[in-house]
């Protein structure tokens, strides 16, 4: 399906988003090595009651590099401009993985505008040490090995049991990842590696939010994972896959997404 690229410009760096349809505005935000396109499969469903705003972040996609590190609160300010420049005042988050780091900088520097989130395979969680370790070495490795590292980075992405059976859509998000510039790459998991830990926004918050897990999710620890939403009124779904659930769980997925539009 094609749609209109628009572009507009923040601090003197080009940001590239699609604009469909009309209602509530829906903000999608994609993950590490990901772009807006990743969402082209829901547009359909989802603009027959919504607006919905897809963004390449910054260093991905179509837009350009703001700098050497692009942390989540340099992501959400430049989500910020996109919407003001479409006069959206207040609007629902969708974030995948990274994705999900910059809808909670941006609910944290932007409440009034934030009208409820979803965290796709994401965490409020900051990077522990040996977390912060792997970025160090990837960085490094991508100096030298970059095609390879990013297509290692993207198979482990989905659970074993569908390597095969997915091959096809695994392919395809590879080459999607290496359209993603090395100064992209390594601004983005330097920014990832500073962020702070938003746990308190699921407690803090009265609007709705939902946590979506993959129970075989290779990145984020599921067992870890779920006890952030102790205690809170954060909804909890959980697919049985891996870090890939708009491809793994992607029918699920979809009505599990309507649904949580319907209620706000």
């Amino acid at each position: 399906m094609l749609f209109t690229l628009k572009t507009v410009h923040y601090k003197n760096t080009k940001i590239s988003y699609f604009d469909i349809g009309k209602g509530t505005a829906i903000i999608l935000l994609h993950g590490f090595l990901e772009n807006a396109t990743m969402w082209d499969s829901y547009i359909s469903s989802f603009t027959e009651k919504y607006r919905i705003i897809t963004i390449d972040l910054l260093g991905h996609g179509k837009s350009e590099c703001l700098g050497y590190v692009h942390t989540m609160e340099d992501q959400a300010d430049m989500v910020y401009a996109v919407l003001q420049h479409l006069k959206i005042r207040k609007s629902i988050f969708v974030g995948h993985s990274m994705g999900g780091y910059v809808a909670l900088a941006f609910a944290e520097l932007y409440p009034e505008n934030t009208k409820g989130f979803v965290l796709l395979n994401s965490t409020t969680y900051a990077d522990d040490h040996e977390r912060k370790i792997n970025r160090n070495r990837a960085i490094k490795m991508a100096h030298k090995e970059y095609t390879s590292l990013v297509q290692i980075s993207i198979a482990n992405l989905f659970s074993i049991d569908n390597r095969d059976s997915f091959l096809a859509e695994i392919n395809h998000v590879k080459k999607e990842a290496l359209k993603t510039p090395l100064q992209g790459y390594i601004a983005a998991q330097e920014g990832m590696k500073l962020r702070k830990n938003k746990e308190h926004l699921l407690h803090l918050t009265s609007y709705p939010k939902l946590l979506i897990l993959g129970k075989k999710d290779g990145v984020l620890n599921y067992d870890d994972n779920i006890k952030q939403v102790e205690e809170t009124n954060v909804q909890l779904v959980s697919f049985p896959d891996g870090h890939m659930s708009h491809i793994e769980n992607r029918n699920e997925l979809e009505k599990v997404l309507l649904g949580f539009f319907k209620k706000i």
